[in-house]
């Protein structure tokens, strides 16, 4: 599960700086629109995921800005990752 969760990390981190970097020097074509559309969605999402992350686990631990930012750049593999904290926590 940790290689699962890291190798998405690392994904999740490329699309990222594609998508940043697509803001700052703009692709060809209608790619530039999609990455851009991309990036919105993925803000919202993410936004999203950090409602929940607090929602879920404020209970349970104490959390940090630190904690939040993670969620926020890497998304459900955060969450995945502090899921598997909290049982073992509960063990």
């Amino acid at each position: 599960m940790k290689v699962l969760v890291t190798l998405g990390k690392l994904i999740t981190l490329f699309a990222w700086l594609i998508m940043f970097y697509n803001l700052a020097m703009p692709f060809e074509g209608k790619i530039a629109l999609l990455l851009n559309v991309l990036l919105m969605i993925t803000c919202v999402m993410h936004a999203v995921q950090a409602f929940i992350f607090h929602s879920l686990f404020k209970q349970l631990m104490t959390l940090k800005l630190r904690d939040y930012l993670q969620v926020m750049l890497f998304g459900v593999f955060t969450l995945l990752e502090y899921r598997q904290r909290v049982l073992k926590q509960g063990q």
